[in-house]
């Protein structure tokens, strides 16, 4: 079994006992759709430590004076940025795994115009004043 910060593993009253709330307050924050955990097959809710970690972030905003619309926007963004993250690091990987399995080199052609086109590997340049630039492919 893999637990991370997203498994669902607490019941609504260890939830609420992490988070220093009572299970009631859980309830209506699932309500309002400020933390929604995950549902049993029986629909009982199952917080993860994440949701824990934003109900004490809720608790904190709330403290501080910041309203429940104002906290549902604070989370949202939140999410979108631990959202686009996880998509950057999934592109990143993607992008490193084509650079590895590009077959030969990428090559270039300058000419003397300064306009640039990808020019097939073998292939030479008919211009004499153009340049060929390429970089091998980095294994690592």
């Amino acid at each position: 079994m893999d637990v991370d910060g997203e498994s669902p593993l607490f019941v609504i009253s260890v939830a609420a006992e992490l988070a220093g709330m009572h299970p009631q307050t859980l309830r209506q924050y699932d309500r309002l759709g400020l933390v929604s955990p995950k549902r049993t097959a029986g629909k009982s809710r199952r917080y993860s430590m994440r949701d824990v970690a934003q109900l004490r972030e809720i608790q904190q905003l709330s403290s501080e004076g910041v309203s429940l619309e104002g906290i549902r926007r604070v989370l949202g963004l939140e999410n979108e940025v631990t959202e686009l993250r996880a998509r950057v690091r999934e592109l990143e990987r993607a992008l490193a795994d084509e650079m590895l399995n590009r077959p030969g080199r990428r090559v270039f052609a300058a000419g003397s115009a300064g306009d640039i086109v990808s020019v097939r590997t073998g292939t030479r340049v008919r211009r004499e004043n153009a340049v060929v630039v390429w970089r091998p492919l980095e294994r690592g």
